[in-house]
C-alpha cells in the first residue's frame, strides 16, 4: 500500500489560526507569546528567566543545545537564564529537558503520570513539549522537553529556540533575532512530534570556488570550527544526516576533531555515493600507495588491489565504529566516474560482500542489521541492479534523481518491504551535463514537492538527501526540503505558497511576508524554466507573442519590487534580505536581461538600427551589474560572505562551467550620416527596404487589440513619415510623425464594427526616405454572427489555442482518483497531475481519470495537439509515462511521454524545463469541441496545452493563454 499523504492538513491550519502575536514558527503552531495568560510559563518577564535544568551526566548533544537556547533567550531578551544541574530556589520555574529513561526528572514526571510521552516512545526523534505545574519539589511550573532520544530532545529545544524568535538562519543568513522583553509559554500548550523520514540531510558539494575559498579565508580549511556551524544550522532544522565537502578534503582526515564534535552535536555522518565505508576519495590519494602488494599498490582496482582496498576500508570502519553513521556500500571509479567501462556485477556483488565481511569484524557486538548501510543507485549503479545485482534486505536502497530534480526510479510494491527501505539523494546542485549548475537556486519548492511526494508515497522514507553546493545560495530550498522530510503530510501542495508566506514573515515578519513570497516564487520559477548558465540571446523569442518583452518586463517588476522593499524594510533586516531575497532576484533577473538585450543588439544591429549601440552599452552595464551584486554580496557585515556567489555563470559554451564570467558577443554600428527609414514587424526578423511582403499576425475579435510596426531610422538625420491604410477598417496611432535615433513604434488596430464578416486583407502603406514605401499586410478575421453567439471555450486565433493545464472546463474521477492542481508549478502557471499517489495503470482510457477542455475552433482539417509536461520519468520499471488525448468522441490515442529515451531527448527536455509530445487529430467541422486528457500511467504531470491549427509559432514558452469566452445566450 501507498502511504496516504494527504491527511487532514486543515486542523493544522486550523491550529495555527490561534497563534500569539509572538508567532515565528515555521513547523509547529506558535505556543510563545508576548504577554502572559492564566497559568502561562514564565520563560521571561522582564527581569527574570526561568532556570535551565540539565542533568548532570546528559548526553553532550542535548548539553550543547541546551546552552544554545541559553545564549538564544538571551539575545532575544537581553537576560541570560541560569543553567542548573538541581533547583536550589522554591516556587521556580524551569526548563526541564531530558532523554526518556535516561533524565531521572523526566523518567519521574512518567511514572507520576504527569506527562504522557506514548506517542513518542517507540518514535526515532519524538519530542513532547508540555507545561506541567508543580512537577518536583521547589518547581511552581516547568516547561518539559521529554525525547524519545538525545536527538529528540535535541529538536524540541530548538522548536523553543524557534517559537521565541530565533531562525535557523540568525547566522548563515543573519537574520536578525526578534526581541522581546517578555517570553511566556501557555499553560495548555502539548506538542508531540517526530520525523516520518528517518535520516534527513544535506550533501555540501561542487564547493570549490565559493565555499571552499571562503572556508580558508575565514577558518583555514574544513576543519571542526566550521563544520560546528553547519552542525548547529541542520539541527534547528531538524536535520540529522550530513555527507561533507569532498572535492579536495577528506572530513575525518583534515580534522581529527571533526569526527567526534559531529557524534557530539548529534550529527549522523556519511560518505558521498563513490566514497566507500567511511573513507573519503581524497584520502585514498593521500594513502593509496600504504595500502596493497607491489603490483597494485595505489591502485583504485578491486580485481588487481583488493587486499589493499580492504585494508583501507577497514579502517575506516574502526575509525567510525564510536560514532553515528551511515556506511556507503559499493564502488565508483575514482573522482566520481564508473568503476569501469561495462558492468562486472560479479565484482560488485564481492565488494559488497567483502564490505559487510568487514563490518560484521568491526561491530562484532551487535548484529550486523543493526550497522546502518546504504548502497547509492547513482548514475549507472543503478544499472547494476536492473541488471539484477541484488544486497541484503538491510542495506538501503538510495535512489537518486537524474541530477536534474527527476527521480529515476522509487521502489516496487515489494521492494518497499524490504527492512533496509529506501531513500533519494537529489540535487539543487549539479556538475556535469548537459551544462552544470553551481551559482544560485534554480529549483522551485513545487518541484521538489511533486518529485519528494512522490517518493513518499512510493515508500522511499529511510534518507533523503539533498546535494546544496555551498549552501549559501540554497537556504530557501534547502529548508523546505528539510521540514517536508520531517513532516510530508504538514506541507501538502495546497500549502505551499503558505509556507513561503510563514517562512517570509518568520525571517522579516508579517507586513510583507506575501510579497516577499511572490519575489521568492517569482525569481525561482524563473530560475526553473531555464537555469541561468543555460540563458542565451535566443532562449527567449524577440518575434512571437511579444515574449522576451513579457519575460523582460515580468523580471524588472520583479526586480523594482525586490529594491522597494529593501528600502522599506527596518534596516536590520536589509543583510538577510539582501542574502535571501534582493541578490537572488536582482541576480537572476540581470542574467536573462543581459541575454535578451544581447538578442536585441545582435537583431538591431543587422537590421542597421542605429539605437543598436545603446544596447550594447545596456548589456555592457548589465554585465558590470551582475559583477557588482557579488561585490556586494561580499561586503556584507564587514565582508563576512566574502568569496561566496563567485561562481562563474555567464559565458558558458559547453558542459562545463567558463574560468570567468565572460561578455556575450555585441555589435557596434556606425550609422551613416543621412536619414533612413527602415521597417520591421514581429515574426520577421528581416526589415523593409532588404525585405519586402511584411505582414502582421492575424487579427481576430479574440486576439490582441492592436499589433505593433516598428519605423526605425538607418542613419543619423531625422525624417518624417506618413502612413495610411488601405481599408477603413484598419486604424493608426498615429499617420504621420518623427523618427529621430529611437525605434517610433506604430500601434495598428481593427474596427470591428466596420470590418467586413469573414477573412480579409488590407495593407498599411508607410512613406519616408528613399524610394518607394512599405507595404505591411494587415489580415482580419470576423466570424459571422451566428458562429460569434455560439462560441464557447477556449477561441482559436492566429492558428493555435493555448491553454494552462489546470483551465479545464470539467473532469472525471475514477474510485477518489482523480486530476488536482499544482500550485506554482510549471513554467508559467501550474500543473496537473493525478492524486492520490498511486500505482494504478489505467491501461483502459475509458476507466481513467480525465480532464475536459471546452475549444472552439474556426479551422477544419488535420490539427496537432502538444503537451508540455514535466520532464519526470518513470519510476517503476517497465512502465513508460503515458496519457490517453482524444477530441470529442474519437478513440482515445495513447501516448508515451518518454517514447524517445535518448540522450538527447532527455538534455533537450531537463535544459528545457519541459517534455513535449504531439498527437494529431481530425476536426470535421468549424465551432465547438472538447479535448479530453486522460491519465493512464501514475506520476505524469501536465503544464499546458497547444493546439496547432497551422498557425504556431516557435517560442520558449509558447503563447500566452488563449480567452476563454463564454456563449451568448439567443
Amino acid at each position: 500500500m501507498l502511504k496516504n499523504v494527504f491527511l487532514n492538513w486543515a486542523a493544522f491550519v486550523l491550529a495555527s489560526l490561534f497563534c500569539s502575536s509572538h508567532a515565528f514558527a515555521l513547523g509547529n503552531p506558535s505556543f510563545v507569546s508576548n504577554s502572559p495568560v492564566s497559568s502561562s510559563f514564565r520563560l521571561v518577564d522582564g527581569k527574570h528567566s526561568a532556570q535551565l535544568f540539565l542533568d548532570a551526566d546528559s548526553d553532550t548533544a542535548i548539553q550543547l543545545a541546551l546552552h544554545n537556547l541559553q545564549d538564544d533567550i538571551q539575545q532575544v531578551s537581553g537576560i541570560t537564564p541560569e543553567l542548573v544541574n538541581e533547583v536550589s530556589q522554591p516556587g521556580s520555574q524551569v526548563v526541564i529537558a531530558g532523554e526518556i529513561g535516561k533524565s531521572p526528572l523526566i523518567d519521574q514526571l512518567i511514572a507520576e503520570q504527569r506527562i504522557d510521552v506514548s506517542a513518542i516512545t517507540d518514535k526515532w526523534e519524538g519530542y513532547l513539549i508540555q507545561v506541567v505545574s508543580n512537577p518536583a519539589a521547589g518547581i511552581d511550573k516547568a516547561l518539559v522537553v521529554a525525547g524519545s532520544d538525545r536527538r529528540g530532545v535535541v529538536y524540541g529545544i530548538y522548536e523553543i529556540s524557534e517559537q521565541i524568535g530565533v531562525s535557523p538562519w540568525y547566522w548563515w543568513a543573519d537574520v536578525p533575532v526578534r526581541k522581546s522583553e517578555r517570553l511566556y509559554v501557555s499553560a495548555d500548550t502539548q506538542v508531540v512530534d517526530w520525523p516520518r523520514v528517518k535520516y534527513r540531510g544535506i550533501f555540501l558539494n561542487d564547493e570549490a570556488p565559493a565555499l571552499t575559498n571562503w572556508v580558508k579565508e575565514k577558518y583555514g580549511d574544513y576543519n571542526h570550527q566550521f563544520y560546528e556551524k553547519v552542525f548547529e544550522l541542520m539541527l534547528r532544522l531538524k536535520a540529522n544526516y550530513l555527507w561533507p565537502a569532498m572535492w579536495n578534503n577528506a572530513f575525518s582526515d583534515d580534522d581529527p576533531l571533526n569526527m567526534q564534535r559531529a557524534h557530539d552535536y548529534g550529527i549522523v555522518m556519511g560518505t558521498s555515493h563513490h566514497e566507500p565505508m567511511m573513507r573519503a576519495d581524497k584520502e585514498w590519494n593521500r594513502y593509496g600507495n600504504d595500502f596493497g602488494s607491489e603490483a597494485g599498490k595505489g591502485l583504485w582496482d578491486y580485481e588487481r588491489n583488493p587486499d589493499g582496498l580492504y585494508d583501507f576500508w577497514v579502517e575506516g570502519a574502526e575509525r567510525n565504529k564510536p560514532y553515528d553513521s551511515i556506511y556507503t556500500l559499493g564502488m565508483r571509479g575514482q573522482e566520481d566516474t564508473p568503476m569501469s567501462e561495462e558492468q562486472n556485477i560479479s565484482l560488485l556483488e564481492t565488494i559488497v560482500r567483502d564490505q559487510r565481511r568487514i563490518l560484521s569484524d568491526a561491530f562484532s557486538d551487535r548484529p550486523l542489521a543493526e550497522v546502518p548501510q546504504v548502497w547509492a543507485l547513482y548514475k549507472e549503479v543503478q544499472g547494476y541492479y536492473e541488471g539484477g545485482m541484488r544486497v541484503p534486505e538491510d542495506v538501503t536502497l538510495l535512489w537518486a534523481d537524474d541530477n536534474w530534480g527527476n527521480i529515476r526510479r522509487l521502489p516496487t510494491p515489494k521492494e518497499r518491504s524490504r527492512s533496509g527501505g529506501a531513500g533519494v539523494y537529489y540535487h539543487f546542485d549539479y556538475v556535469g551535463g548537459p551544462r552544470s549548475y553551481r551559482w544560485i537556486n534554480v529549483t522551485p519548492i513545487a518541484k521538489v514537492w511533486e518529485q519528494m511526494n512522490l517518493a513518499y508515497a512510493y515508500g522511499a522514507d529511510r534518507i533523503w538527501l539533498v546535494n546544496v553546493g555551498d549552501l549559501k545560495p540554497q537556504e530557501f530550498p534547502t529548508e523546505f526540503f528539510l521540514r517536508m522530510g520531517w513532516n510530508p503530510q504538514a506541507w501538502p501542495k495546497e500549502r505551499l505558497q503558505e509556507f513561503t508566506e510563514r517562512w517570509a514573515a518568520r525571517e522579516f515578519g508579517e507586513q510583507h511576508a506575501k510579497e516577499i513570497a511572490a519575489l521568492v516564487h517569482g525569481y525561482s520559477r524563473h530560475n526553473g524554466r531555464r537555469k541561468p548558465e543555460l540563458m542565451d540571446a535566443d532562449t527567449y523569442s524577440l518575434q512571437h507573442y511579444g515574449e522576451a518583452e513579457r519575460i523582460y518586463a515580468e523580471l524588472e517588476a520583479l526586480s523594482i519590487h525586490a529594491e522597494e522593499l529593501y528600502r522599506q524594510l527596518d534596516p536590520q533586516y536589509r543583510d538577510a534580505f539582501f542574502q535571501l531575497v534582493l541578490h537572488p532576484v536582482k541576480a537572476s533577473v540581470t542574467v536573462t536581461q543581459l541575454s535578451i538585450t544581447t538578442a536585441k543588439n545582435r537583431l538591431y544591429a543587422s537590421q542597421g538600427r542605429s539605437e543598436s549601440n545603446d544596447y550594447a552599452d545596456q548589456a555592457e552595464h548589465l554585465f558590470a551589474q551582475d559583477a557588482e551584486l557579488t561585490t556586494q554580496y561580499h561586503s556584507i557585515k564587514d565582508d563576512k560572505w566574502n568569496h561566496m556567489m563567485s561562481q562563474p555563470h555567464i559565458g558558458y559554451t559547453h558542459w562545463n562551467n567558463p574560468p570567468a564570467n565572460t561578455l556575450p558577443a555585441l555589435v557596434r554600428y556606425q550609422p551613416h550620416s543621412e536619414a533612413d527609414m527602415g521597417v520591421a514587424v514581429a515574426g520577421n526578423t528581416g526589415f523593409w527596404p532588404a525585405t519586402g511582403n511584411l505582414s502582421l499576425p492575424e487579427f481576430s475579435p479574440y486576439s490582441a487589440a492592436s499589433q505593433r510596426i516598428e519605423l526605425f531610422n538607418r542613419g543619423s538625420k531625422p525624417f518624417a513619415f506618413s502612413a495610411t491604410t488601405s481599408a477603413p477598417w484598419i486604424q493608426l496611432s498615429d499617420r504621420e510623425g518623427t523618427v529621430t535615433g529611437m525605434t517610433r513604434p506604430l500601434r495598428v488596430a481593427i474596427d470591428w464594427d466596420q470590418a467586413p464578416e469573414g477573412r480579409h486583407r488590407g495593407h498599411v502603406e508607410i512613406k519616408g526616405t528613399g524610394w518607394g514605401s512599405a507595404r505591411i499586410a494587415v489580415t482580419a478575421f470576423k466570424p459571422d454572427t451566428d458562429s460569434r453567439r455560439g462560441v464557447n471555450g477556449f477561441v482559436e486565433t492566429s492558428g493555435y489555442i493555448s491553454i494552462e493545464a489546470a483551465s479545464f472546463s470539467r473532469k472525471r474521477d475514477t474510485k477518489g482518483a482523480g486530476w488536482e492542481e499544482i500550485p506554482l508549478h510549471g513554467r508559467t502557471r501550474s500543473s496537473i497531475s493525478v492524486f492520490p499517489a498511486s500505482d494504478r495503470v489505467y491501461e483502459d482510457p475509458a476507466k481513467a481519470p480525465y480532464v475536459e477542455y471546452d475549444l472552439n475552433l474556426f479551422t477544419a482539417g488535420r490539427i496537432r495537439v502538444q503537451g508540455l509536461f514535466a520532464p519526470s520519468l518513470n519510476v517503476q520499471p517497465g512502465r513508460g509515462l503515458r496519457y490517453a488525448v482524444a477530441l470529442n468522441d474519437e478513440e482515445p490515442q495513447v501516448i508515451d511521454v518518454l517514447q524517445d529515451l535518448s540522450a538527447s531527448a532527455w538534455e533537450t527536455a531537463v535544459k528545457d524545463g519541459v517534455r513535449k509530445s504531439e498527437s494529431l487529430h481530425q476536426v470535421l467541422q468549424p465551432g465547438r469541441h472538447r479535448l479530453r486528457i486522460f491519465a493512464v500511467d501514475p506520476g505524469i504531470t501536465l503544464q499546458k496545452i497547444l493546439i496547432d491549427t497551422d498557425g504556431l509559432k516557435p517560442s520558449y514558452l509558447g503563447p500566452p493563454e488563449s480567452p476563454f469566452v463564454e456563449a451568448q445566450s439567443r
